[in-house]
């Protein structure tokens, strides 16, 4: 009887290790992904390897007419705007005339006062279902092209009032919140990746940012890259394909907006203040998305 206990008692063990093992562990591509990484551990991903929308487990979405004055409205659970297959998370921008749920025809706000978009995309993002304080965020990507188009891959403070009161938890209006732009791309400015912060100054109070870029030869859109943002307590250190490009002083900031949690957000945008005028003969354009990644250290130290 004892030994049929011992048994149990060792198969249960050995069940438990592989459940925690697999947490820890992701697949892309039938190829087992490490938990740790020169020092870092996988503490959260989405690679992809299935179909249909977006896992709802992991993300969820923006709706309408967001921000920038963009032309886009971005849709929820539609397969056109955001879908996966082929190993990859795909958000296509598309002309087409689309109603706006939040019109009101007498509103001053330009959400709500337009009846119908011209354009579609998606933003989805793990508000409410994920967020880190300090880590590694890596996400392989390809771009769309054609002036207008304006993908990024960004993240925003957890306690960030959301625009229409969406969350019931966000208080903290931009930029008090912060703002991370691990990878910024405007189609009008094709050969230049952008990487950034926005933030309110500690000595005045107001907005502030502390901007990058990286230049090429050719535009960056023909194949995938990889982007990654390494998140310190006092510094942000930015990457391109594993090349270091760019590092931003986070100490600077009211509130501490970069030493509290923020969410990821992956989303395309079409023209707006910054995407600029929108090319039109080259939609539908697609937004393709290998895996998103996200590291924490095992033993984290200020200034690495």
């Amino acid at each position: 009887m004892k030994k049929i206990i011992t048994r149990l008692l060792l198969l249960s063990c050995l069940l438990s290790c592989s459940a925690i093992a697999s947490d820890n562990n992701a697949t892309h591509n039938n190829v087992n992904i490490s938990a740790d990484k020169d020092g870092w551990q996988l503490v959260w991903s989405d690679e992809f390897n299935y179909q249909g929308l977006p896992d709802p487990n992991k993300w969820g979405y923006e709706q309408g007419f967001i921000r920038n004055k963009e032309a886009q409205y971005y849709t929820v659970n539609r397969t056109e705007n955001a879908r996966v297959e082929n190993g990859t998370l795909v958000i296509e921008a598309r002309k087409e005339t689309f109603p706006n749920v939040r019109y009101q025809a007498d509103s001053e706000d330009w959400r709500a006062n337009r009846k119908q978009a011209q354009y579609t995309a998606a933003s989805i993002t793990t508000l409410g279902k994920a967020s880190w304080t300090y880590g590694k965020v890596e996400v392989r990507a390809k771009l769309p092209e054609g002036s207008g188009m304006w993908p990024a891959i960004w993240t925003l403070g957890e306690n960030r009032k959301p625009p229409f009161g969406e969350s019931k938890t966000g208080t903290v209006p931009w930029p008090l919140c912060g703002e991370i732009d691990i990878m910024e791309f405007v189609g009008n400015s094709p050969n230049k990746i952008h990487s950034n912060i926005h933030y309110a100054n500690w000595e005045t109070s107001k907005h502030d940012k502390q901007a990058g870029n990286i230049s090429f030869d050719k535009p960056p859109v023909n194949d995938f890259h990889t982007y990654t943002a390494e998140w310190y307590e006092d510094k942000i250190k930015f990457f391109f394909d594993g090349e270091h490009f760019h590092t931003v002083d986070t100490t600077q900031t009211v509130n501490d907006a970069f030493n509290k949690p923020h969410y990821l957000l992956i989303n395309l945008a079409i023209g707006g203040g910054w995407g600029g005028k929108i090319n039109d003969a080259m939609l539908p354009q697609e937004y393709l998305v290998d895996y998103v990644r996200v590291y924490q250290q095992l033993a984290p130290e200020k200034g690495h």
